[in-house]
């Protein structure tokens, strides 16, 4: 376990071990990991300039306000948008890349516990939201990821070191059961990030589980399975729920330490030095430092078991199968690989 004392120190070194006018890209950043995360870095970083992107307006003027009041040398640009919408998604895109030439951080938290409900572009919502827009985003903007001259990163919060089995047969995920959706869909995120690794190995990637957190995933979830749950976590969440403010401090010590770098090993783009006993981390090739990495809430790697899994993956032929199913979905939609 990284310690919350290591992650506390790693983060207050951002200023000074990492250059002034950091840019970072938040999707889904008006509630939750997005927003703390957000804060955090706001709050880190040297007259930083953050995109965050979300669908509440109101939510969007007051986090930026906020953000504001942590660093006032700071640059904080709210974009209303629903980004379960492949097009929208491009449009966001268009829009950064027509500001900036390179891009440090993108921070992606989007996602949606409500089932089997089909966006206007015929995909599933919650796969949409957790893998066809977050890879929509990275793929757009990897070109100014590469050109960035400091930090080069991904971060994608779901559901690391919980990768589970992949039904080839319905990556959409719509006849996948409750018990198994987690599973699928981490697998999905993961796989994705292994393919794009390949086209961008200058870059880091993460896959982040951020554990018990508080956050608005379950929001439009109806019937009484839902209810329970809801129920239940009402009662029993204020017990096991990590306090929001460590985990915003946990998600910016993944987007800004030198234990998660790309596989290339360049230093420029490893982030933060490491201090004490803090080491690279185990990617999930198994090779330390791989570039493509499963992290624990805690800030570990996955374990042997999810290792075997994904090895499993690989020699079928599923990070080739999982990418080429992601881009005719890119073409049926947009007509374009990217923007």
């Amino acid at each position: 376990m990284v310690s919350l004392t290591d992650v506390q120190s790693s983060n207050s070194r951002i200023a000074s071990a990492l250059p002034p006018g950091l840019v970072a890209v938040f999707v889904g950043a008006t509630n939750g990991i997005g927003e703390t995360t957000l804060k955090q870095f706001a709050k880190h970083a040297r007259q930083p300039r953050v995109y965050f992107v979300g669908r509440s307006q109101e939510a969007g003027d007051r986090i930026a306000a906020e953000c504001k009041a942590l660093n006032s040398e700071g640059e904080y640009i709210f974009i209303k948008a629903d980004t379960s919408l492949i097009r929208t998604v491009d449009d966001v895109c268009r829009d950064i890349k027509n500001k900036e030439k390179s891009i440090n951080l993108l921070f992606l938290s989007t996602g949606t516990l409500v089932p089997h409900k089909e966006t206007p572009e015929h995909l599933h919502l919650a796969t949409a939201l957790v893998h066809h827009s977050r890879a929509r985003f990275i793929v757009n903007l990897l070109p100014l990821l590469q050109q960035a001259t400091a930090l080069r990163r991904v971060v994608s919060v779901f559901g690391a070191c919980k990768e589970g089995r992949v039904d080839t047969s319905d990556l959409h995920g719509w006849r996948v059961s409750m018990l198994s959706a987690r599973g699928h869909a981490a697998s999905l995120v993961t796989l994705s990030l292994e393919a794009l690794a390949k086209k961008a190995p200058d870059v880091s990637f993460i896959h982040a589980f951020p554990g018990p957190v508080k956050s608005g995933i379950a929001r439009g979830t109806t019937g009484a399975v839902w209810f329970v749950i809801k129920a239940v976590f009402k009662v029993v969440g204020p017990l096991v729920y990590i306090p929001n403010q460590e985990s915003g401090e946990r998600h910016l010590f993944l987007a800004t330490s030198a234990r998660y770098p790309p596989g290339t090993g360049e230093d420029a783009a490893a982030g933060v030095p490491l201090a004490g006993e803090v080491a690279v981390a185990r990617g999930t090739s198994g090779k330390v430092g791989s570039g493509v990495y499963s992290i624990d809430w805690d800030g570990e790697s996955a374990g042997p078991k999810v290792e075997v899994l994904l090895a499993k993956f690989r020699k079928e032929g599923l990070v080739e199968k999982v990418w080429e199913h992601t881009e005719e979905e890119f073409r049926r939609i947009t007509g374009l690989d990217a923007v």
